[in-house]
């Protein structure tokens, strides 16, 4: 049985991979090019083009994908400069001996291979940070910005809706092929150079097609140190359920010391396209979007929520 799950943005690029699934392509092509088609909408301002900029002003993408086949993994983490994040993970899985390129070095292979360039900072992003930064930052420091301690003004973008953001895709296609996708911009205003889960094999995402696969939105911090979507799956296989397997993942991250009130949305299928997906550490649930060969359309639908 083929299966799609994605977040709630991922709704912007699912149809795209249902697409790609009816007419026979790889499940790694479905998953990337979903993917690609909410990096390219301005509108979700967590992932791509019109994704929230770091505290500098610039938009730095992160992405990594996994083929569960043969835990092949290839990610990128704070890239500028380019469009498709999901697409240069690609490659480097692909091309590379590596699983992660950061920053200038995973500009520079972009480079090499001819992936799309172009300016993911758009007006309405821009006026965003603009907007923030009068508001918490002095008019001295203004002055002589950027060169001012940033440290103090990390702590204040830590707002528990604009520090997450994700778009998460778990594929499983009817010869049981299962992948996982995820990009990203991050956190809202973010500390230059910080990383969230989503180019951590294991923390924002994991996939091994003899379990299932796994991948989270949120607060990154939380489950790169509580290794969330690589605990699904290893839950899974030692014999739990998906909806079993989820809900000791989110027990786990109950033993995190938090530094404030942050939230994951745990998302995952299992071997055979069941799926579960799950909100911890909100008030209210996510919602999220699935397709499944029973159904003429994708569905969006929500979450459920464990503290």
């Amino acid at each position: 049985m083929r299966v799609v799950v994605t977040n709630s943005v991922g709704v912007a690029g699912i149809q795209t991979t249902v697409d790609a699934l009816l007419a026979g392509r790889p499940v790694l092509d479905a998953i990337e090019l979903g993917i690609q088609q909410v990096e390219l909408d301005p509108e979700i301002h967590s992932v791509g083009r019109g994704g929230w900029p770091n505290l500098l002003g610039e938009v730095e993408l992160d992405a990594s994908i996994m083929d569960g086949r043969t835990l092949r993994s290839g990610a990128v983490g704070a890239l500028q400069g380019y469009l498709h994040p999901i697409s240069v993970a690609r490659q480097v899985m692909e091309r590379l001996p590596h699983v992660l390129l950061v920053g200038e070095g995973a500009a520079r292979f972009a480079a090499e291979w001819g992936m799309v360039a172009g300016e993911n900072l758009t007006p309405e992003a821009r006026a965003g940070w603009e907007k923030w930064r009068r508001e918490h930052v002095s008019p001295t420091a203004l002055a002589n910005w950027p060169a001012q301690n940033l440290t103090a003004l990390a702590g204040l973008t830590a707002d528990p809706f604009l520090a997450h953001g994700t778009t998460t895709f778990l594929v499983r296609g009817d010869d049981g092929h299962i992948a996982s996708g995820v990009s990203t911009s991050g956190w809202a205003w973010k500390y230059p150079g910080r990383l969230g889960d989503s180019p951590i094999i294991g923390a924002g995402s994991y996939a091994d097609q003899r379990y299932g696969a796994a991948a989270c939105i949120g607060q990154g911090e939380l489950t790169i140190r509580a290794g969330t979507s690589r605990a699904v799956v290893l839950y899974m296989k030692m014999g739990m359920t998906v909806h079993e397997a989820v809900r000791e993942a989110a027990r786990d991250l109950e033993a995190l010391d938090r530094d404030y009130h942050g939230m994951v949305t745990i998302h995952a299928i299992d071997r055979d396209g069941d799926h579960c997906v799950l909100t911890w550490g909100a008030e209210q649930p996510e919602d999220y979007c699935v397709w499944t060969d029973g159904l003429a359309a994708p569905e969006t639908r929500r979450a459920a929520l464990d503290w």
